[in-house]
């Protein structure tokens, strides 16, 4: 378990998902804002699951909630063969907060320390600006797979450097 400040200066624990996590992360991934009107179908149905959890390197954002207390606020999971960064959501309400990037610093952290040298992401549409901005270089672009995703979503890849 790792803990940092974010750059507004709110302490954010990130840790390795465990399986009683499987429904917060699910409910993350539904209620997200940037999967509405026409990007609804890639996230209905969705499920993030403890087998899921168990089988890739799934690590969660912890942040104080209102009453003192602590609530998920992001996550991301690695998979590693082949090196993919699967999937990276941030709480609506936590966007703009440094949380996604905090994030990718982990994954990135993550991913040396299993000595791969790159990481594959298959962008959302509107993540595209975050994914430029967080360092990953546009390779290409996946073309739409029916009938979940009905549009091309830019590929982008993390060059992982030893620090």
């Amino acid at each position: 378990m790792s803990s940092r400040t974010s750059p507004i200066g709110q302490s954010i624990t990130i840790r390795r998902a465990v399986a009683r996590d499987a429904k917060r992360l699910t409910r993350l991934v539904r209620g997200s804002g940037a999967y509405e009107g026409k990007y609804a179908s890639a996230v209905a149905g969705y499920r993030v699951g403890p087998d899921y959890i168990e089988a890739h390197r799934v690590f969660v954002a912890v942040g104080a909630d209102e009453q003192g207390g602590s609530r998920v606020i992001g996550f991301y999971s690695l998979v590693l063969d082949p090196p993919e960064l699967d999937l990276l959501f941030v709480a609506d309400e936590a966007q703009g907060r440094g949380v996604g990037r905090l994030l990718v610093a982990h994954m990135q952290s993550e991913a040396r320390a299993a000595g791969l040298d790159r990481v594959l992401v298959v962008s959302h549409r509107p993540a595209e600006d975050f994914y430029h901005r967080v360092g990953a270089v546009r390779i290409g672009t996946a073309l739409a797979s029916p009938p979940a995703v009905l549009w091309d979503r830019p590929e982008f890849e993390f060059r992982i450097t030893s620090e």
